[in-house]
């Protein structure tokens, strides 16, 4: 398929070849072209251009109508594939029950372990996809997605096939990360020991390279258990990314950062002295201000991080539990008001340094010659509103791989009367 949006305000980010996170005032170079097109072809980038377009062009063509077209978000941090609900705990929150404590009643991940034993590894794709798809009709061009909710080798792998099953069905990308260190199973005293000797060493053979997590927290994985967990995935050749400081500062940071961690993820409870030491180093923070948002108003200090020259991302953690949410646009206005960063640095903590994390930054998270067609038209001609307002209706438009995916309504003229159809020039301009 052949694509061109023309008179558009471009966030390109571009890189410009270099493939190190965005750190301090270059998290707030967006790399904009005040007005001008792109081109896709075969799902990949063709050209990049300011000024007029110049046509005739053989293939569909969207008029921006000076609307913001940035790249497509990449949710480095989810844990969207799960069975059941936790409706009830959520009452029980709101009754002033803390998340450790409903954990020590049984509840929480476990109550969720629970619900994805029981279904099918079918049934968890379909899951997926489901949530997916409101993923992509909100921005969002690439997942993380985490297991985590089997706590046992069969039940582990179930989740990571069910993921890549998942990822065969849709336009998105959709990576898996083996996060089987996720809660201690109060009905299996040996749950560290068969993580680490046994549904490791499974996973890395049919999933080679995959990235291992883990949760360090009290009640959860210890700091000696997952120093042997990650030697061993070392060993095997897997990545490493942790959950850390979430509640409570227990080394974690700082032994991530001596284990050449790509990332250290929540933050909440960071120390200074350990935000200076991750801020000097390449472990990319992974910042998640919806978790905060809905469990205890506590937030990652972002803003000090990004100051003292860290590394930051964002990501929505949409999980049962925790961070009931698909958005990242919400996610960008959380981190605007919550974690302090500006529209600017939020956007590209939600697309370049978020592309950072995965690996990915070569293909995704911005817009230049060669890379993935993955990009969205926002309702806007200043993206700062996209910091600004809190749960609006989505982008106007959603490419991924050069192939729409989602289409509200496009442009500022009379066209918005043709029923949501985007301006055609050439043959074959019909919108899908």
């Amino acid at each position: 398929m052949s694509l061109a949006i023309i008179n558009a305000r471009i966030l390109t980010l571009d890189s410009f070849g270099r493939p190190e996170p965005r750190r301090k005032k270059a998290m707030r170079d967006l790399g904009v072209i005040q007005r001008g097109w792109i081109r896709c072809e075969n799902g990949r980038i063709s050209a990049v251009q300011a000024g007029d377009y110049p046509g005739p062009y053989e293939g569909q063509v969207i008029d921006a109508s000076g609307n913001v077209l940035l790249p497509a978000f990449v949710d480095c941090h989810t844990h969207a594939c799960w069975a059941g609900d936790r409706f009830d705990e959520f009452e029980m929150s709101l009754q002033g029950a803390s998340y450790l404590e409903i954990l020590r009643r049984g509840g929480g991940i476990m109550s969720t372990v629970g619900a994805v034993r029981a279904a099918t590894e079918d049934e968890l794709a379909s899951n997926l996809l489901r949530r997916l798809g409101g993923m992509a009709a909100l921005g969002t061009g690439t997942v993380e997605v985490k297991s985590g909710y089997g706590l046992n080798t069969d039940d582990e792998l179930k989740m990571l096939r069910a993921i890549h099953q998942a990822s065969r069905m849709t336009m998105q990308t959709v990576t898996g990360t083996f996060l089987g260190a996720h809660a201690i199973d109060p009905g299996n005293p040996r749950t560290v020991e068969q993580i680490i000797d046994e549904t490791l060493p499974a996973v890395a053979s049919e999933f080679p390279g995959i990235t291992c997590d883990a949760f360090c927290e009290e009640g959860a994985w210890s700091l000696d258990d997952c120093r042997r967990l990650f030697e061993y995935a070392k060993e095997l050749g897997c990545p490493i990314r942790v959950h850390t400081d979430q509640f409570n500062s227990l080394g974690m940071t700082r032994l991530a950062v001596e284990f050449g961690a790509v990332s250290v993820d929540h933050l909440e409870a960071i120390t200074p002295k350990d935000l200076e030491h991750l801020a000097h180093s390449r472990t990319i923070a992974v910042c998640l201000p919806c978790a905060g948002f809905h469990l205890d108003g506590r937030y990652a200090p972002a803003r000090a991080l990004i100051d003292v020259g860290g590394a930051v991302a964002i990501a929505t953690n949409c999980n049962p539990g925790s961070a009931p949410t698909p958005s990242m646009a919400f996610t960008i206005a959380l981190a605007c008001r919550k974690l302090r960063l500006t529209p600017a640095e939020a956007i590209t903590a939600a697309t370049f340094n978020a592309a950072c994390v995965l690996g990915m930054q070569e293909t995704i998270g911005s817009i230049a010659v060669g890379k993935r067609a993955d990009f969205q038209l926002i309702d806007a001609t200043d993206e700062r509103e996209i910091g600004f307002e809190i749960a609006g209706p989505g982008p106007l438009a959603v490419v991924l791989g050069g192939e729409i995916v989602h289409l509200r309504s496009v442009g500022r003229d009379e066209e918005e009367e043709a029923d949501g159809e985007s301006t055609d020039e050439g043959e074959g301009g019909e919108s899908n």
